[in-house]
This record gives C-alpha cells, sequence and structure tokens, in this order.
C-alpha cells in the first residue's frame, strides 16, 4: 500500500501520520474501548483519522486563506454545547473544533447565518413546552407548566435556532471543501463510503 493516505490540495498525507494518531489514539484513555488492529473496525479507525488529519488540513488552509487566526476564540462549548450539538455537526468537525483556529474560522464562515422570525414563531408552535421550568409542588414532585408566550421565549428560541443553523452551515461547507481538496488514496477512503468493504452499514 502507498505511504499516502491522501492529498489535501496535492500536499500529501502519510500513513506515518495516521499512525501516530492511533498510537495516541492507543495510549489514551480511550485505548480499551477501541477496535483491535488488523480488523475491519480497526481499519475504520484508521478511515476515521485519515478524516480527521485531512479535516485539520482543510481548516488550517481555509483559516490562512482568510486571515483568521486563533486569537479569541468562543469555547468549545459556546459552540458545541451537548451531545445533540455534537452529533448534530458530525464527530470528525466536533474533535477538530476543540482548536481555537477552528472556533475562529466556524465563527467566520458562518458569520452570516440568519433565523427569521416567521422560523422562530413556527418553532414555538411545534414546541410550545420546549422552554419552560416545570413547577415544583409539595413533597418535591414537578408538574408540567403552562406553555410561556412567544415573547417570553423569542430570545432563546432564536438563539437556539440559530446555533443550530449555523453548526449545519459550517457542516456543509466543510463538506465541500473536502469534496473540492480532497483526494483519499485507495483502502483509506470516508468509514461511511459503501464501495469500500469494510462499510458495515447496510440497508
Amino acid at each position: 500500500m502507498s505511504d499516502v493516505v491522501a492529498t489535501v490540495a496535492g500536499t500529501s498525507v502519510s500513513t506515518a501520520e495516521v499512525d501516530r494518531r492511533e498510537t495516541e489514539l492507543r495510549a489514551s484513555v480511550l485505548a480499551s474501548a477501541l477496535p483491535r488492529p488488523g480488523t475491519s473496525e480497526g481499519r475504520q479507525l484508521r478511515r476515521w483519522l485519515t478524516q480527521l488529519l485531512v479535516t485539520e488540513r482543510v481548516v488550517a488552509r481555509e483559516a490562512a486563506e482568510r486571515g483568521v487566526d486563533d486569537v479569541g476564540a468562543p469555547t468549545e462549548d459556546d459552540l458545541l454545547p451537548d451531545t445533540p450539538a455534537r452529533l448534530e455537526i458530525g464527530s470528525v468537525a466536533a474533535y477538530v473544533l476543540r482548536e481555537p483556529l477552528a472556533r475562529n474560522l466556524f465563527e467566520h464562515v458562518t458569520a452570516h447565518v440568519e433565523v427569521s422570525e416567521d422560523a422562530v414563531a413556527a418553532y414555538h408552535v411545534r414546541n410550545p413546552h420546549r422552554f419552560v421550568e416545570p413547577v415544583t409542588v409539595a413533597g418535591g414532585w414537578h408538574r408540567p407548566a403552562p406553555p410561556p408566550s412567544l415573547d417570553a421565549v423569542r430570545t432563546v428560541i432564536a438563539a437556539h435556532l440559530l446555533a443550530s443553523a449555523r453548526r449545519r452551515a459550517f457542516r456543509l461547507w466543510l463538506d465541500a471543501r473536502r469534496a473540492d481538496l480532497v483526494d483519499l488514496a485507495p483502502g483509506y477512503e470516508h468509514p461511511g463510503d459503501p464501495r469500500q468493504p469494510d462499510n458495515t452499514h447496510r440497508h
């Protein structure tokens, strides 16, 4: 197999880089949860690590082209406050966003995203109890509170929808930039590529 697992805008990513990341991961607290090397699942792990490496390269390249640095970045929790947010953006993007440079790039790429008043109102109609605190009654039990008015929760709904829309915009943008810039070597296809033999997701 080639010593190159991928190229990003013509620059090679080597198998040694994947080896190094795998060694680091297997020396971490996650070691017991990782698949054995050489198995189908082990090869999928290496494909995931390859995705991580090429995504880091894409982020660095795009940040440099846009004059984005790592100063004054929002926190990881600002962008990915909970597990649903991490699932929404995907594991590779979530991992990359641990770095301040990537978080500032996220801010730059998604600065144009907006949420309309109509979208806020429609969300409130669909989810009238989404942002209401339960009422505590005798004995520490809780009972549902009446749904708040749109005016009472407009700001929090707008923030919730905007954060979700920005995560989606960043994920789609990142997917598009990887498609334009990255070429993967045989054996290092995306883990979810149905054409590679270790993809076990079947319908």
